[in-house]
């Protein structure tokens, strides 16, 4: 009899299939509004105190069982020659902070002196995250406008854009003096990664809702009207995400396994499933329907993109036709498409399947969730005593497809990852055009792994690591991760992130589909834009709705 075990890392944890995943159910996004439905949290506005052109400060409260917490939103009138996506930006649209807790008018005037500046201003220990956010500015006024006469906005504007605001960041975990993410890790409610932050994103599309139908009554008076819940629905919050977000999956590896685990153990889950229940037939079949119009949507004029978004619609119709032609009751009938997927499918087209095959199983899978975070603290420490003869194995193992490289090619270490100056956000350079290589970043573990391992050649198998350290203390680094990967298994992203056919966009897609995030467009090969929440029931909906049932609307 096969065993079915989680797919190996090493076809996993490709870049390019990484650059595949789509949301699922063990995205961040989903994972929160599971635990606020079913822990019954409830939200309100305390405070909203604005202008005819936005400016002014907002309060809104999410209670859960033990604890609240509060997003304290400021708007701001921007000039348009300041609005910017870009990091180094100075001024926004909006700015925010989530409070742990309810904040005081003390804390409130403190927080309107720095959460404006960003990065300029300082937060304190009972500040979880902090973001800014910026209008996408036409669609942004032609809602405003019509609300305001009486109208709603038109369907089509508000489906092409899919937000009213876009973040250009939403840091926590220590940013700018917020609290580290120690002080929350044992709460429930942040048991699961990134729960704050998402708990974040989800609290600013309402107050952005909520802001332009308060600008739209500030403007038409009494002819105003709310926005429509269905086209309210159908508008998430964008965001743009660049290079500083690429090197994380690099430099939290512990945390990365977890990750992949988690969802490799759930496909292994529902690939083990002797037979499938006709509901659950169903209820994947008809989700792939969504998922087929929400495919036909998805709009990017990157090269890169649209090549995949044709390929993608090819393979969704594939599926489909194969669907017709199977029974999926018959005995392992899960397995048995998998590896159909697997030899017809492209990349995306499989990546797609494997979140479509969990969603009729949350009973058996949603508790993974509580595995994801990651102590990193425990895996740092060194095992000085490992042999080199083990060490060498491990290499071997892991970083295999490393070794085989010809490191003396220029294309092989094209380029360099170093952390700007100005805004210490990471970059990516070019070796041999530009002088960065004082200032590279350790993000070639590849390249790390191909020099140590060369460095061991002389060394004897029972020669305890600390003795090659003593002599070899640049290879300290390199070390730590072997040891990291030989216990966690998808630590390690199996490609070499220096080269010159390297896409960062890889990297941030693999993490924001871990998110949740939705319909990404890749402005260049190190940035994209996507939508988070688009679709989910906003806070006033989550008691009486679905918390799953968005993430194949369209």
């Amino acid at each position: 009899m096969t065993v079915i075990s989680r797919r190996p890392p090493e076809q996993v944890m490709r870049l390019a299939r990484m650059g595949a995943f789509h949301q699922h159910r063990l995205s961040f996004m989903r994972i929160l509004l599971r635990r606020m439905k079913a822990d019954g949290w409830t939200f309100h506005c305390s405070s909203f105190e604005f202008d005819s052109k936005g400016v002014g400060c907002g309060l809104y409260v999410a209670q859960g069982p033990e604890r609240a917490y509060s997003l304290v939103a400021f708007g701001h009138d921007l000039p348009p020659d300041m609005r910017s996506d870009r990091v180094i930006a100075t001024a926004w649209d909006a700015t925010f902070t989530l409070f742990d807790g309810i904040p005081t008018k003390a804390d409130l005037e403190r927080l309107n002196q720095n959460v404006p500046l960003q990065e300029a201003g300082r937060v304190t220990g009972r500040e979880l995250t902090v973001s800014r956010a910026n209008r996408s500015v036409r669609l942004w006024d032609h809602v405003v406008s019509r609300l305001a006469s009486g109208q709603q906005p038109e369907a089509g504007m508000l489906r092409d854009v899919g937000y009213l605001m876009r973040t250009t960041a939403v840091y926590g975990s220590g940013k700018l003096g917020a609290a580290d993410r120690e002080v929350i890790a044992d709460r429930a409610e942040c048991a699961a990664p990134f729960q704050m932050e998402m708990l974040t994103v989800f609290l600013i599309r309402n107050f952005v809702v909520e802001l332009a139908e308060h600008m739209a009554r500030a403007l038409g008076g009494k002819k105003a009207v709310p926005l429509d819940r269905a086209l309210r629905r159908g508008l998430g919050i964008g965001n743009s995400t660049g290079l500083g977000m690429a090197p994380f999956l690099i430099n939290h590896p512990v945390l990365l396994n977890n990750w992949i685990a988690a969802r490799e153990e759930a496909l292994a889950v529902v690939r083990r499933l002797p037979s499938a229940k006709q509901v659950d037939v169903e209820f994947f079949c008809s989700l792939l329907v969504c998922a087929a119009r929400n495919v036909e949507e998805w709009r990017s004029d990157h090269p890169l993109q649209v090549a995949k978004l044709q390929e993608l619609r090819r393979d969704v119709g594939r599926l489909q036709s194969y669907i017709e032609s199977v029974d999926l009751t018959a005995p392992m009938s899960w397995d048995r498409l998998y590896h159909w997927a697997e030899l017809t499918l492209d990349l995306d087209g499989q990546e797609l399947l494997v979140s479509l095959m969990l969603e009729p199983y949350g009973e058996l899978i949603d508790g993974f969730a509580s595995c994801m975070s990651a102590d990193e603290g425990a895996a740092f420490v060194l095992d000085g005593a490992m042999p080199v003869g083990q060490l060498r194995a491990v290499l071997a193992d892991v970083y295999g497809w490393a070794l085989a490289l010809d490191w003396g090619a220029q294309t092989t270490q094209a380029r360099v990852w170093y952390v700007s100056a100005e805004k210490l956000e990471p970059r990516l350079g070019e070796r041999f055009a530009e002088p960065l290589a004082d200032y590279e970043q350790p993000l070639s573990p590849g390249r790390d792994a191909a020099r140590l391992y060369a460095d061991l050649a002389d060394c004897a198998d029972e020669m305890p690591v600390a003795e090659v350290l003593l002599s070899h203390p640049e290879h300290r680094h390199m070390v730590r991760r072997a040891q990291i990967a030989d216990r966690y298994p998808y630590a390690e992203i199996r490609d070499n992130t220096i080269s010159a056919e390297v896409l960062p966009i890889d990297m941030l897609r693999a993490k924001l589909a871990f998110f949740g995030a939705q319909h990404f467009d890749p402005r260049s090969d190190r940035w994209v834009r996507i939508n988070m929440f688009r679709n989910a029931p906003y806070p006033d909906e989550l008691a009486g709705a679905d918390p799953d049932g968005w993430a194949y609307s369209t």
